[in-house]
């Protein structure tokens, strides 16, 4: 199967750089250190932290924190752009299978090793630390997953939008760090949305990021059901068509930049 195995390639590529991952998850682990320390002064003395607590908040910022490799960290336009600059687009459109499903099969790859080697070493190290505590009911662990395969999946069909703009922008870097700055906001990782100023709120319901970090972790937490996810479903559905579309215009406009 085609899948597995650029997935499974994609895999043991990201194997030989374990070392300098660990680095990461380090770095990624002490910022999460900061925002708790952040919002552990903030809650402290009379100030209330709404339906989380203290602890709660805790836990928040723990699984966000952890969470953002698998559903956030996606490899910039998924390799696109710098297969446009090689020349390299042109060989991939002549392959008998489609670009999308290409890109996103070795993203998978990328996105379970993160899982294995990035977000389970992280969450674990704060379990500890913070004195975590785990959901009770085993439906919270399988809707917890049903959403992050879908924000990660969301994630991809971002990326891969910013990949093919390359074929009419050349540049297409720059939408990748937009699309980082509006999902550090939109998507609760900085504070939670109910927190939000109105307006703002309103902007982040009405766009794809709160699927990708804000409900997965209130359905871990248990204070969202597991059918939020019905949201991220329609989401997936869209974004799919959407990259078919762009696919098929980028079939008829190819413009090679190297090669």
């Amino acid at each position: 199967m085609l899948f597995a195995v650029l997935a499974r390639k994609a895999y043991a590529r990201n194997l030989q750089y374990r070392g300098s991952h660990l680095l990461h998850n380090v770095v990624s682990a002490a910022f999460g250190f900061i925002y708790a320390s952040i919002w552990s002064g903030l809650g402290s003395g009379d100030t209330a932290l709404g339906d989380y607590g203290h602890q709660g908040m805790l836990g928040y910022i723990a699984f966000n924190q952890a969470i953002l490799w698998v559903t956030l960290f996606t490899t910039n336009g998924l390799g696109l752009e710098q297969s446009v600059r090689s020349g390299q687009i042109a060989v991939d459109l002549m392959r008998p299978v489609h670009l999308f499903y290409q890109a996103m099969s070795r993203e998978w790859g990328q996105v379970l090793y993160q899982l294995i080697y990035k977000f389970f070493p992280i969450y674990i190290l704060y379990f500890f630390i913070f004195s975590l505590k785990l959901p009770t009911q085993l439906a919270v662990y399988g809707w917890t997953a049903l959403a992050l395969v879908m924000a990660a999946y969301i994630s991809i069909c971002i990326n891969y939008l910013i990949g093919v703009a390359a074929l009419w922008t050349t540049e297409s870097r720059w939408f990748y760090w937009v699309n980082y700055a509006l999902s550090m906001l939109l998507s609760g990782f900085f504070i939670p949305l109910e927190w939000l100023p109105r307006w703002l709120r309103t902007v982040s319901y009405c766009s794809p990021y709160p699927y990708l970090l804000y409900y997965p972790t209130r359905i871990y937490m248990q204070f969202e059901h597991g059918s939020v996810v019905l949201g991220a479903l329609c989401w997936c559905i869209g974004f799919t068509c959407v990259c078919l579309v762009a696919t098929s215009a980028v079939r008829k406009k190819l413009e090679v930049q190297g090669g």
